[in-house]
């Protein structure tokens, strides 16, 4: 099989700072906040409050707490994501498969549109896998965006297939349960599991994106998985940003809540494909604190799936499904 009749696949996440210092963190707040699909006002009204106000004042705080999870290598989420690709091409070569895995951000570096241009010379087709197991128009539609701009100014393009969702599909299920039950050999099983996913404002649910409705459906499949009964598990919503309402409840209240009973508590993001800031200090420190602060027990944050075996599974199976 020649060079040319290659599959591509490009894994796609949202994205980090190069650096955990205020400028990085201010070239890809103003780069990720700019975009339609993630703040959807009018530029008039917008874009004076994001240059004027917090692009000012949000920097320095997020730059605080990116240093607080960088690690030697960097950014957790360009780490992990990078060996997620690394780990998926060996896998695809040692089936046969004839793959060239490459990885982006929807923001930042590596940007899409290079890494694209890249497969698109190599290869006549492109499966594109954003790494959001649940649809949402804020996130998956934002990478379809982002394809469409780089392939905009080309003479010619790949096929592409694009992977909408996989927030059902068995081995994803599977992984999760996998890893909650690593969670509990090592730990032991706490008295609840709460089952968390990044939010959205509430009005573009109501609009027609059914990110909840596939956020529910994880969240009931992999307590059905753990034949976990109705009263172990809760599922709720995170990282809500400015003054309107976001799908609840709320995962910073329900953690208050579940404290005053005094019991101990074990937390997943399934909607995370890779420990990023919003797990590994909004939900393992920040939360972490709120819950223990109202009385509760043990807490312990069950890690993303990463690099797992299970998970790097799932991503050739989503690769074999559109070969």
């Amino acid at each position: 099989m020649s060079d040319h009749e290659k599959t591509g696949v490009l894994l796609v996440n949202l994205g980090t700072p190069d650096e955990p210092t205020s400028a990085a963190v201010r070239r890809y707040l103003g780069e990720f906040l700019h975009d339609y699909r993630v703040v959807d006002l009018s530029r008039w009204i917008w874009c004076p409050v994001l240059h004027g106000i917090i692009l000012r004042v949000r920097p320095p705080k997020v730059a605080k707490l990116y240093q607080s999870i960088w690690t030697e290598q960097g950014s957790p989420l360009m780490v992990t994501t990078s060996q997620q690709a690394k780990r998926l091409q060996q896998q695809c070569e040692q089936l046969g498969l004839n793959c060239q895995v490459e990885f982006a951000m929807t923001y930042g570096s590596p940007a899409i549109k290079p890494v694209l241009t890249r497969l698109a010379k190599a290869c006549k087709r492109v499966i594109v896998i954003p790494l959001y197991p649940q649809f949402s128009s804020a996130t998956t539609m934002s990478v379809h965006d982002r394809i469409a701009k780089a392939l905009a100014d080309e003479w010619n393009m790949p096929a592409i297939d694009f992977v909408r969702d996989y927030h059902q599909h068995p081995s994803y299920i599977r992984a999760l349960a996998n890893s909650v039950r690593d969670s509990w050999q090592t730990h032991g099983q706490s008295d609840k599991l709460l089952i968390s996913f990044h939010g959205i404002p509430k009005r573009y649910a109501d609009n027609g994106d059914n990110y909840p409705q596939e956020c529910r459906k994880t969240a009931e499949l992999l307590a059905e998985e753990l034949q976990l009964s109705a009263e172990q598990w809760i599922c709720c919503f995170q990282s809500r940003f400015g003054r309107e309402e976001w799908l609840q409840p709320y995962t910073d209240e329900t953690m208050a809540k579940l404290g005053e009973t005094g019991g101990s508590l074990d937390v997943i993001c399934p909607g995370f494909a890779a420990d990023c800031l919003e797990t590994l200090e909004e939900i393992q420190v920040e939360n972490q604190e709120i819950f223990k602060q109202a009385g509760g027990g043990e807490y312990r944050y069950i890690p993303c799936l990463n690099d797992r075996d299970d998970h790097i599974q799932l991503l050739c199976e989503l690769v074999q499904q559109h070969l």
